[in-house]
């Protein structure tokens, strides 16, 4: 039974284990993305009282597993809280959190980035502060970003596989099910990374295109 057989074969199983991956990573990436956005900005405007915190708590996320953080915050915690969450609430959590402080410090750098002498021009045309930011830097800083935030989002979308540790039925925990039945363990799993390469692949391919055409280095000012 080759790849291809064991998706067609399985297809609705597949299909379910999908709906719940993009479930799960929907929720992380409007969370991550709309948090981080906000967390960035304001890190950038004040560094010592946002900013620091925001890169030393990213810094110690860097520095620990994400299944480390999904296994204490699923076990240790409920333990000791005498609560009993779902799984995939756990889960999204987790995820969600990783991915805000990861997204604050690529929004952050940009905006640290930005060069000043833009600002002073807008100013030299009779721009106020808000045509400023609405038509200099925003455009500037997301052409800046995007590319990084796309491949963050990437990350976020592969790691949601930890999810099946804490019994989320997510795709790969779908593919363990399907090989516990049939025992292909090689055909299953190149199946699961087919899937993956076909969803993960473009979005790659986009966010190194978008970096090379419009990311620029600053490295001038």
């Amino acid at each position: 039974m080759s790849p291809l057989d064991i998706l067609i074969k399985y297809q609705a199983a597949f299909a379910a284990g999908l709906l719940v991956t993009f479930h799960l990573a929907a929720i992380v990436w409007c969370v991550g993305l709309a948090l981080g956005s906000v967390l960035g900005t304001a890190g950038a405007k004040w560094r010592r009282s946002v900013g620091l915190p925001s890169r030393l708590m990213s810094f110690a996320l860097s520095a620990i597993p994400i299944l480390v953080v999904l296994f204490w915050l699923h076990y240790p915690l409920q333990s000791m809280l005498a609560v009993v969450i779902d799984p995939f609430i756990t889960a999204a959590v987790t995820l969600s959190i990783v991915n805000t402080f990861a997204v604050a410090d690529a929004v952050r750098g940009a905006l640290d980035d930005f060069p000043r002498q833009y600002v002073v021009a807008a100013q030299v045309c009779g721009m106020n502060a808000m045509q400023t930011v609405v038509h200099i830097q925003v455009p500037i800083v997301l052409r800046q970003v995007i590319p990084s935030l796309l491949i963050i989002q990437v990350n976020m979308l592969q790691a949601t596989l930890f999810a099946s540790l804490i019994s989320v039925n997510e795709i790969f925990r779908v593919a363990q099910q399907i090989n516990s039945q049939i025992y292909k363990p090689v055909e299953i799993y190149t199946a699961l990374g087919i899937l993956f390469l076909v969803v993960c692949l473009p979005l790659n391919a986009l966010a190194h295109m978008l970096k090379a055409k419009y990311t620029r280095d600053y490295s001038e000012r």
